[in-house]
């Protein structure tokens, strides 16, 4: 039976797989010594306790919400960054990326422009030695050549109508970390895509704090990274370059464009020399076998991006995994690790040189009222990693990439287990390639999500349109689980991308190329092969379960064949079992999707009417009204997987 092939409850005979065991969380001081670890909106009511059963799980999701009742409490004390010899800088105007194919006039601090970094850190350490208070960066604008730094009982609080400008120079972002590492600079304790690491700082960050805040007084209280300005002269790096030439991207995700952002071939996706050429001179304990095993075919594992991936199968030292300067990881614009009570409200984060925000294994986060608004690659607005009860509301979303996506660690690197009881409620989303994304960073586990009462505007749809709604997305790389998913409650006026994103194919799979469109396209995507061609190892399926969508509406917009509001409306592609490369004994377990429904629903008209709904790898999938252009299903549907 060929994949995605509908029948009555025909699957594969799988068993149960077990939880992955969690480690102990790592303190901050352990860590280097330890190797890593194998807008208010149109909807009304809320979450009525009357009216719910006592099984209801939006109780839980009110309980969480609850969490936040009462806000965080600061010293009534300010100490504005004025009174530590900050000074405001002068513009001037340089042409400047602020999309992966815009180039246009940018405000700019003028050459010589006062470097507040000395400042920031002083009052912050005055303010945290006081027992607390507001960091005060009043209205206009900042020069900052370095990372902002919170300690404990801080709010960094930007005036209405402030704008600090970070500098684009990556050495200053090696310069300040709290581990020296020689030639690479002075480097920071970070996470890059769920991996440890010790690289350039984010922009604004912290680790080990609580009782922080990184606040605002409305959208004109701006974080700019300056990641689409090239990088100054007297850089270590191509003075043509910026941040966001480090992607080492060649060309537009859809369609063409004459002029988009260069680089000169020194990225995270090229070789770098400075790399080792076998992976036993970082990680002697592994056999030949092992080191060829992770590494893969060729020298692509030598790439900055690869080669982190690498290092964590290899559960290499975070000691040993040494990047910064002469490497090309971005550093996120907000990352914040292992920090308790964490508010982030009422600002704007732009040109971003990689993740908008990260926080990493932190526990009660609220964010309310950012506006994430960054179009740059890997520009995704709100990450939160390993964290547990977080709160995100009334808050919007214009991003180069996914505009939410719940992360959980990558490979061997889940010492801070799952990311679990969350809540999104009320947010605006326009560009991004999800508007509601979890994983597929997600080896730890992802479970108790909540989202409801959010619009995916896509109000960009004609240029640069969202291309899925709500993409939950996993790998046998990957591992974990997506488990406890409710949405409820969203509005997609003017739909999605109506052109398909295929799925990459590896060579032999059982998948042919360019059959399914998990990458762009869906409505509702569930994609367990995500980037099976990137990863040499794969050897952990994933588990999908409990997972359930109702009271989405999706609007059509006009294409050149009609009104459509996508090009499918409902994908969802279970586990790939040609995908494993794993011990054959015992073989492995390779669970269905299972436990999806999806109800009350109307998801307009995809431009593929003849297959609105592709389903591989599926048990007793139910829709119940859901209506896809002109037909109404009321069914189940299973599909078998294949066999390897």
């Amino acid at each position: 039976m060929p994949p995605g092939t509908l029948v009555p409850g025909g699957i594969l005979d799988i068993s149960n797989i077990p939880a992955r065991p969690q480690e102990k969380p790592l303190k901050r001081r352990d860590i280097l010594s330890l190797g890593a670890s194998a807008a208010g909106l149109a909807f009304t009511g809320g979450l009525a306790r009357a009216a719910q059963a006592p099984n209801d799980p939006w109780l839980q999701a009110q309980a969480i919400i609850d969490r936040f009742a009462l806000p965080l409490r600061f010293r009534d004390e300010d100490f504005p960054i004025t009174a530590f010899g900050a000074k405001p800088c002068e513009l001037t105007r340089a042409k400047a990326w602020i999309s992966f194919v815009d180039e246009v006039e940018v405000d700019t601090p003028k050459p010589g422009a006062t470097d507040c970094y000395a400042a920031i850190k002083a009052a912050v350490a005055a303010c945290s030695k006081a027992g607390g208070g507001r960091v005060l960066i009043p209205a206009g604008s900042w020069f900052c050549a370095g990372p902002v730094v919170l300690l404990s009982n801080v709010n960094v609080h930007l005036q209405a109508g402030a704008r600090l400008y970070f500098s684009n120079n990556p050495a200053d972002y090696a310069r300040y970390g709290d581990v020296p590492c020689g030639k690479n600079g002075n480097l920071t304790v970070s996470r890059w895509e769920g991996n440890d690491v010790l690289n350039y700082s984010p922009l604004v960050y912290a680790n080990g704090q609580s009782n922080i805040a990184l606040t605002g007084e409305g959208w004109t209280s701006v974080l700019d990274g300056q990641a689409g300005l090239a990088f100054p002269n007297g850089s270590a790096d191509s003075p043509t370059d910026c941040w966001w030439s480090w992607k080492g991207r060649e060309q537009v995700a859809q369609g063409h464009a004459e002029r988009h952002v260069l680089n000169s071939g020194r990225t995270e996706v090229h070789v770098n020399p400075l790399n080792p050429t076998s992976l036993r001179e970082v990680a002697p304990q592994l056999s030949a076998e092992e080191a060829a095993f992770i590494q893969g075919p060729g020298d692509r594992w030598r790439r900055d991006a690869d080669y982190l991936r690498a290092l964590g199968e290899a559960r290499v030292p975070l000691a040993k995994r040494v990047f910064g300067q002469g490497h090309f990881l971005r550093p996120h614009m907000v990352q914040f690790i292992n920090c308790t009570d964490v508010l982030f409200q009422n600002y704007q984060t732009t040109n971003t040189p990689f993740w908008q925000h990260n926080p990493v294994h932190c526990r009660n986060v609220h964010v309310k009222g950012i506006f994430a608004n960054s179009m740059g690659p890997n520009n995704d607005g709100f990450d939160p990693e390993a964290c547990d009860h977080v709160l995100i509301e009334d808050s919007q979303f214009n991003t180069g990439d996914d505009c939410i996506a719940i992360d959980a660690g990558k490979g061997p690197d889940i010492q801070y287990g799952p990311c679990q009881n969350l809540v999104i409620q009320n947010c605006r989303m326009q560009s991004g390639h999800g508007a509601l994304t979890l994983g597929s960073i997600m080896s730890g586990g992802i479970q108790n999500v909540f989202a409801q009462n959010l619009v995916f505007e896509n109000s960009h749809w004609k240029t640069d349109p969202l291309n899925v709604a709500i993409r939950l997305k996993c790998s046998m790389n990957r591992g974990g689980f997506l488990r406890n998913v409710h949405v409820r409650n969203i509005s997609v006026p003017n739909g999605i991308r109506t052109t398909p994103g295929w799925y990459s194919s590896r060579p032999g799979g059982l998948i042919p190329a360019k059959s399914v469109s998990v990458n762009a396209g869906g409505i509702v995507t569930i994609d367990c092969g995500y980037d099976a061609v990137l990863d040499n190892v794969r050897t952990r399926p994933p588990v999908v379960e409990n997972v359930h969508i109702s009271n989405v509406t999706v609007g059509n917009v006009a294409t050149p064949d009609g009104p459509r509001s996508s090009y499918q409306a409902i994908v969802v592609l279970g586990p790939i079992a040609s995908d494993y490369n794993g011990p054959a004994s015992p073989p492995p377990v390779i669970r269905p999707v299972t436990d999806i429904t999806i109800s009350d629903c109307d998801l307009g008209t995809p431009v593929n009417g003849e297959q609105p709904i592709y389903l591989f790898n599926v048990k007793g999938l139910k829709l119940r009204n859901v209506k896809i252009g002109s037909k109404v299903h009321n069914e189940t549907l299973s599909a078998t997987g294949g066999k390897a």
